[in-house]
């Protein structure tokens, strides 16, 4: 079946960064956009980063624009989030969702935890 299973997070100071992973398998990934959403505690779930299969295009919310970069490497099966910069507002559960296109979602990772002291 289908699994994606994300690492990486932790517990940083404001300033510091973070580089998540997010490992697929059980379908093709290389020709399947990815996306990073964030969930921050009683609030919805936001759209963080997306990229097409080939990496040439990605897109970000304007709250992590310049901050956060998007990045995958279809021969590992993973895409990576690089976190720099890190806000206290940046604190979530941070998940990785595949998708036939960029924005969309079929299938969700369980999430890792983000959390940012100021």
């Amino acid at each position: 079946q289908v699994q994606l299973v994300e690492s990486g997070g932790g517990l940083v100071q404001a300033g510091d960064s973070l580089r998540l992973s997010c490992t697929a398998s059980g379908l093709s990934f290389s020709w399947s956009a990815m996306n990073w959403f964030r969930q921050a505690p009683g609030k919805e779930r936001e759209f963080v980063a997306t990229i097409n299969w080939s990496s040439e295009t990605v897109d970000y919310a304007d709250s992590v624009k310049g901050r956060f970069t998007i990045s995958r490497d279809n021969a590992k099966n993973t895409v990576y989030l690089q976190m720099n910069s890190l806000k206290p507002e940046d604190t979530a559960v941070y998940y990785c969702a595949l998708g036939p296109r960029i924005y969309e979602t079929a299938y969700w990772g369980q999430g890792t935890q983000v959390t940012v002291s100021s």
